[in-house]
């Protein structure tokens, strides 16, 4: 008996491990958001920038998990969800995880701001990828795009088009996301 439980315990620990970072992604669907499973690949390294010309990189954020999303201003899907994007990083944010919302494509800064001010986004950064080279290394081919990257920085699941950030199955897969 002594040997069965101390086995039962060992397969336990095993499968918990192994499911640390991955996302149940028929879960997700049945909660309404669609995603594809991703590529388990580490993720492009290509630069990105904030409004000051400020260079970035998605390894400056090694160790975290990672909401990317790809928007743009004049994108009606992507500007109703980011009033949700922004609750997810507010509920979330910190140490193991962020949202990182980076306008492709041309978005004036004019633009961003308004917007940002009149949806009252306070907790999403302001990032751009104006010549969509970091979009297209995702394949990005429609806004919004958003990528699932793991601490390791390795994608873990995609989707295309607009989802609800802040149901309770956006806040699962975060949990599964930052899971240890």
């Amino acid at each position: 008996m002594l040997r069965m439980l101390i086995l039962y315990t060992a397969l336990a620990a095993g499968a918990n491990m192994a499911m640390a970072g991955e996302v149940d992604l028929d879960a997700a669907r049945a909660g309404g958001i669609e995603l594809a499973a991703g590529d388990g690949k580490p993720v492009s390294d290509t630069p990105y920038t904030d409004p000051d010309g400020g260079e970035h990189r998605l390894s400056d954020h090694q160790g975290k998990a990672l909401l990317l999303n790809f928007w743009a201003t004049w994108c009606a899907p992507c500007r109703e969800e980011m009033p949700a994007l922004n609750a997810l990083e507010k509920q979330f944010g910190g140490d193991d995880f962020a949202v990182l919302t980076i306008a492709a494509g041309r978005n004036p800064p004019k633009a961003i701001d308004k917007f940002y001010a009149e949806a009252e986004l306070d907790a999403l950064p302001i990032l751009l990828d104006s010549r969509q080279a970091l979009a297209r290394d995702f394949g990005v081919v429609a806004l919004p795009a958003t990528i699932l990257i793991d601490a390791d920085g390795n994608e873990v699941a995609r989707m295309m088009g607009p989802a609800e950030w802040d149901s309770e199955t956006a806040q699962a897969i975060v949990t599964q996301l930052t899971a240890p």
